[in-house]
């Protein structure tokens, strides 16, 4: 392996085999947005984890509740926690907000075991989409302000290092799940055998 340094990344992700590479899937997609990581996974041929799903499983609590009754050090304990299993996983397409990508080190980490797209949109295409989520809670600015609020967190991760973009402003439900999928081939060396 020489010119490549050890303890690198590069190194780390020339030891993995690329089947092993994971898809770490965020952004903000519209009203269809677990639809379209499944079926991402499906596609791939790779497991499927949520990671809002997974909290809730082993929290048993929603994610705001479990705020509201043990605090913000309590839902960032278990982030942390879920994270330190979730970087066990290979292969496997990991759907997580990009709020919790932003928390601590959980970056940096998960990009040592695969790819991190997010999926971003032009503002038009996010307001017609969160009409579509929110329906007549859209024409209450406060609903509205929260969403975009939530967006705004979500897509702060875009600009980081080791983030790829997916725009799927001019793109429908089969051409994103398409996209995605080339995507993630490329940046993890995988070949698609039907090509």
């Amino acid at each position: 392996m020489a010119g490549i340094p050890v303890g690198g990344t590069a190194r780390k992700r020339r030891m993995q085999t690329t089947i092993d590479r994971n898809l770490i899937l965020t952004g903000y997609m519209g009203p269809t947005q677990l639809v379209i990581a499944r079926r991402t996974a499906e596609l791939l041929r790779l497991r499927f984890v949520d990671f809002d799903q997974l909290f809730e499983t082993r929290s048993g609590e929603a994610r705001e509740d479990l705020r509201a009754l043990y605090g913000e050090a309590r839902l960032k304990a278990l982030e942390t926690e879920l994270v330190d299993e979730i970087m066990l996983y290979r292969g496997t397409v990991i759907h997580i907000g990009g709020q919790t990508l932003l928390h601590g080190n959980h970056l940096a980490r998960l990009s040592e075991t695969g790819d991190i797209i997010v999926l971003v949109a032009a503002l038009d295409v996010v307001l017609q989409r969160l009409h579509l989520a929110l329906g007549a809670r859209y024409h209450n600015p406060r609903e509205r302000e929260l969403a975009v609020g939530v967006l705004k967190r979500e897509w702060a991760i875009r600009k980081l290092p080791g983030v790829t973009e997916v725009d799927t402003s001019e793109l429908s439900e089969e051409a994103m799940i398409d996209e995605i999928a080339a995507r993630w081939r490329a940046l993890s060396g995988v070949i698609d055998w039907r090509a």
